[in-house]
């Protein structure tokens, strides 16, 4: 048997803290109010500490308290998805993406209501993590969107989403009118993304500059960096397909365009398995993502190992 208390009184704790009351907890699980701190102290009693700050009119959880609420808040949410799944169409289809999570948010999440639209039958299940899903691995996972690399695995397709333009890119109010490109980089902040395949001293090297001294602020995420960018920090070099609305909106704008080399990579990569390419939710997700990206479907690519 697993070593856990008795869910109801977990649920009882669950709905305490999130709603920082005994007395709305009781009224959302249907229970008296002498119920829920009934099972909170059975709770309390089994860890043997206390898991709530009791105040004349709410509830604050203690430091064990927000660790468990933290980690059992996570598990009711995977558990009430799954419960939803079961009372799905019997058509309905669900599919698991584990996507890079700047990708996710600026490329993926903004186009994923016109898939939705087109495949209503096909629900979406979207985790992100910087780390590639390895799918011979990861068997709860049927289609990854990683940066950087997939993990090659017999069995296992992997197609780079295309070529990506990576500029240098800042606020235009930053750009300085009359000043050359090659001597107004060299006076701004640049912003660096600690996991970007493409650093500032290569482009720099590139473009046969000297690399400029100054404090870098440094982020994780290319979407970080691109909205620092747009708040007037510095300079970013990120890929165009990340930044296409800030592009497209001017809050962003290439700094010396046409004026250094071009820098193209690829960058982000489709994986799914060679054994699931024809399953229908599987197949349409990837060509959608591959006709968004302008290449070809899935049945065009001959597998590997």
């Amino acid at each position: 048997m697993r070593r856990i208390p008795n869910f109801v009184l977990l649920r009882a704790f669950e709905a305490a803290a999130r709603l920082e009351s005994f007395t709305l907890a009781a009224s959302e699980l249907h229970l008296t109010q002498s119920a829920i701190s009934h099972q909170v102290k059975e709770l309390e009693q089994y860890f043997g500490r206390p898991l709530f700050h009791r105040r004349n009119r709410r509830v604050e959880t203690t430091s064990e308290g927000r660790r468990l609420h933290e980690s059992i808040g996570r598990v009711f949410d995977v558990i009430e998805a799954a419960c939803a799944e079961v009372t799905l169409d019997p058509l309905a289809q669900v599919l698991a993406v584990h996507c890079a999570p700047s990708f996710a948010v600026k490329w993926l999440g903004p186009r994923l209501p016109e898939f939705m639209q087109a495949h209503p039958n096909v629900t979406i299940r979207l985790s992100s993590d910087a780390e590639p899903a390895d799918l011979a691995r990861a068997r709860e996972v049927d289609v990854a969107i990683s940066y950087g690399y997939a993990h090659d695995r017999p069995g296992v397709v992997s197609r780079a989403l295309g070529t990506e333009h990576i500029i240098p890119m800042c606020s235009p109010s930053l750009l300085q009118e009359g000043v050359p490109a090659s001597v107004q980089i060299g006076r701004m902040t640049l912003i660096d993304s600690q996991l970007s395949r493409v650093t500032w001293p290569g482009w720099f090297a590139l473009n046969g500059l000297e690399m400029p001294r100054g404090p870098r602020p440094s982020f994780d995420r290319a979407a970080l960096a691109i909205s620092a960018a747009v708040d007037g920090m510095g300079v970013a070099l990120e890929t165009t397909r990340l930044a296409e609305r800030e592009l497209a909106r001017g809050d962003l704008v290439e700094l010396g365009a046409g004026a250094f080399a071009p820098l193209e990579r690829e960058t982000h990569f489709l994986s799914y398995r060679v054994n699931e390419r024809n399953v229908e939710k599987v197949k349409c997700f990837c060509d959608w993502v591959l006709a968004k990206a302008g290449l070809d479907d899935i049945t065009e690519v001959e597998p590997r190992g």
